[in-house]
């Protein structure tokens, strides 16, 4: 199989956003997953443990890395990375014991590809009658004006992957990021590292590691950045060759995700096309992008 073999997830609908207050945890009204969400792969039932969500993850990450690929090739290199992170959950694990950890997750890509590989990496898991979790914590901190679709794929994610993902608005400066941590980690003073889907290229992720503390005048935990040196196009070879669910924004030419004010279509992947004999607007999905630093030109 080539690079050019990865096939392409089926295009996933969009539903109504919900309201939300300031702290909410979101998996306790949640609707099965297949009822939302259909895809070409195996679906996630309601039925399913944490611990069959875990062998799930895991068989697909390795199957994946079982696959041959040219060595130069653009999966060769995410076989390599995936390598390296599954290496960090590892550490993280040796570190901390499981109730010691907590996810960052807010449904972008690269929280997705984390999510995934932190699951994979806690298998075998034991069922909870013999002391095995039923949900991993989680953490969404959203802005003052999320997408409706990010809302939607976020519940969605959250239930087929058992999160018990609690979300926080921020409106600075009466809520931010910090207090959100702040206050996740009042309700949650067990948890001593939190994983966290933050890339390289991202705002303020030039000097990060693979465990990094908190700042000084943050609340005290480790950050814990399993895939901090993955590029873009890796990120979503992952996604596509896995076969996983994501945003639908995705397929509408956004390429990062935030609040509805400052997050737009690329403009790199901007097509014009004519509609009625009328110039239009229409947008390549967000994998077609190549380069690390245009990934945020969607962004104010």
């Amino acid at each position: 199989m080539t690079d050019t073999d990865i096939q392409t997830e089926t295009v996933l609908p969009q539903f109504n956003g919900t309201s939300t207050s300031n702290r909410k945890p979101m998996a306790p009204d949640l609707p099965t997953p297949q009822a939302q969400y259909t895809s070409t792969t195996t679906t996630t039932t309601s039925a399913s443990s944490l611990a069959d969500i875990i062998a799930q993850c895991h068989q697909k990450v390795h199957a994946f890395l079982n696959e041959s690929h040219p060595p130069n090739s653009l999966l060769a290199a995410v076989q390599r990375q995936t390598r390296i992170s599954l290496e960090v959950a590892a550490s993280a694990r040796a570190r901390y014991g499981l109730p010691e950890l907590a996810l960052s997750y807010n449904g972008g890509k690269d929280c997705l590809v984390l999510l995934v590989l932190f699951l994979a990496s806690l298998h075998p898991h034991p069922v909870p009658e013999k002391g095995g979790l039923t949900s991993i914590p989680a953490i969404y901190a959203l802005p003052p004006d999320p997408f409706p679709a990010v809302e939607e794929f976020v519940q969605w994610s959250s239930s087929a992957y058992r999160l018990d993902i609690i979300k926080y608005t921020t409106e600075p400066p009466t809520t931010t990021i910090k207090s959100s941590f702040a206050d996740y980690l009042s309700l949650h003073p067990s948890v001593k590292a939190i994983f966290v889907g933050t890339r390289r290229t991202d705002p303020h992720g030039a000097k990060l590691t693979h465990f990094d503390r908190t700042d000084h005048g943050w609340p005290d935990f480790v950050r814990v950045h399993p895939v901090i040196d993955w590029h873009y196009a890796e990120i979503w070879a992952f996604i596509r060759q896995l076969g996983l669910q994501y945003c639908p924004l995705y397929d509408q030419g956004y390429t990062s995700l935030g609040g509805q004010t400052d997050t737009h279509p690329n403009p790199k992947l901007r097509v014009e096309a004519t509609q009625e004999g009328e110039a239009t607007q229409q947008y390549r999905p967000a994998y077609e992008l190549t380069e690390d630093l245009e990934e945020r030109l969607g962004r104010n």
